[in-house]
């Protein structure tokens, strides 16, 4: 339970406030070239972030398995559609660059 906690804390330090900088177009002006656009990108991270706390509250809740598994897979789709949107809006921005 430890490392839930540990996991839980560092993902919360870390891509939950550049995600939300992302979402709100607070980008450093040396990564604007390479994060355009910057809005989805954050986006994508704050959906990987959200598969921290559905993987790891459950557990420390002690929920049941079956509670732990939806919500673990919750999780897993969260995060997969995260990384589809970062991937659209790449795909979009390099096709209109050309």
């Amino acid at each position: 339970m430890t490392w839930h906690w540990i996991g839980l804390a560092l993902f919360s330090l870390t891509l939950l406030p550049a995600g939300l900088a992302m979402v709100t177009g607070h980008v450093p002006k040396r990564l604007h070239l390479r994060l355009t656009p910057a809005p989805p990108r954050g986006w994508a991270v704050l959906a990987l972030y959200a598969a921290a706390p559905l993987n790891a509250i459950p557990r420390l809740a002690g929920a049941s398995p079956a509670i732990t598994l939806a919500a673990t897979a919750t999780a897993g789709i969260v995060a997969t559609t995260g990384c589809a949107v970062a991937a659209i809006a790449a795909h979009r921005t390099a096709s209109a660059a050309s």
